[in-house]
């Protein structure tokens, strides 16, 4: 349901943008979140961005990283901007939402893609 991708090797101060691709019929995703996790760390929620265009970031990527939407197709993107050697990580983008009138949420997870910021 979830595809993610964008992610490679970059140097510090550089930029990247990540897609996550929401594919299926009929789901509909009221939140969409990007995660990373670190070698040795634990996952960390970056950004949300709600279907009524609310975005929300952590701490430590407010003002670097911009959350975005495009309806066709259903896609969001993370702009990484000025990244750090501490971005290093993979990311993954998650889904919560439901199938049409379907009264029941569904979570979906992507299957991560690596960024690799070298000084």
């Amino acid at each position: 349901q979830l595809q993610a991708s964008g992610g490679g090797l970059v140097q510090a101060g550089g930029s990247l943008r990540l897609s996550c691709v929401v594919s299926g019929s009929n789901f509909q995703p009221n939140v969409v979140g990007w995660y990373r996790r670190a070698p040795g760390k634990e996952r960390e929620l970056l950004a949300t961005f709600t279907s009524s265009g609310d975005a929300d970031y952590a701490d430590s990527v407010k003002g670097r990283f911009i959350v975005s939407r495009d309806d066709v197709p259903n896609t969001v993107y993370l702009q990484m901007d000025r990244l750090k050697p501490e971005d290093t990580a993979r990311y993954y983008c998650n889904a919560l939402g439901r199938f049409g009138a379907y009264p029941k949420t569904f979570e979906y997870w992507g299957q991560g893609t690596v960024v690799t910021v070298f000084s």
